[in-house]
């Protein structure tokens, strides 16, 4: 009742997709908008569950079907996907396998990124290399993907043996210049 004779006409935010269904729940109950400008789970989209949620980037559907039409241009048949152990990560995933297994492509594997030790679950450089594709496709936000990047600067599995594939934004001045000529052919699909 106090938010209907406030001066309160929205709510912006908030920045994860994860906290974004408890705020929608709230603004659609005192009757105000709710605008995240970075929350991307394809599920807040549906506007039956969440009619007062708005969002200002795309969803994670139109990073995921950006990376598979990258994929049949280029003839790429197969990749291996590193995810964040999150809703974020492990949603990605999956839409990233749904629709590859869509379009008759194939994830040979996956690889987890555990964002409470900030490590991988298994070793980055034996995973990478004992496998047959040499695409890798990093789902993670931009706190971790260095993190996962310098691990593979630190194994060498990155350019120009492997090409991999970010769904958030990198920048170079996240690791030493001497690692720069490695992070050439790097690709970064995202909102």
């Amino acid at each position: 009742q106090a938010a209907s004779i406030s001066n309160i006409v929205g709510i912006v935010g908030p920045v994860y997709s994860r906290e974004s269904p408890i705020i929608a729940d709230f603004g659609e109950r005192v009757g105000i908008p709710v605008i995240s400008y970075a929350a991307t789970d394809p599920d807040l989209s549906d506007r039956n569950a969440y009619p007062a949620f708005y969002r200002t980037v795309p969803s994670d559907n139109a990073a995921a079907t950006a990376i598979v039409k990258l994929f049949i241009r280029f003839n790429w048949t197969s990749c291996i996907i590193i995810y964040q152990n999150d809703a974020y990560g492990s949603n990605g995933a999956k839409i990233l396998t749904e629709l590859f297994i869509k379009n008759n492509l194939i994830v040979a594997d996956t690889l987890v990124f555990d964002i409470t030790t900030l490590r991988m679950q298994d070793n980055l450089k034996n995973f990478l290399i004992s496998s047959s594709t040499r695409i890798v496709i990093v789902w993670a936000g931009s706190i971790y993907t260095p993190l996962i990047i310098q691990n593979a600067l630190d194994s060498d599995v990155l350019g120009p043996h492997f090409t991999w594939i970010l769904s958030s934004s990198l920048s170079l001045n996240s690791f030493h210049e001497t690692y720069h000529q490695k992070l050439i052919g790097m690709l970064t699909v995202g909102p």
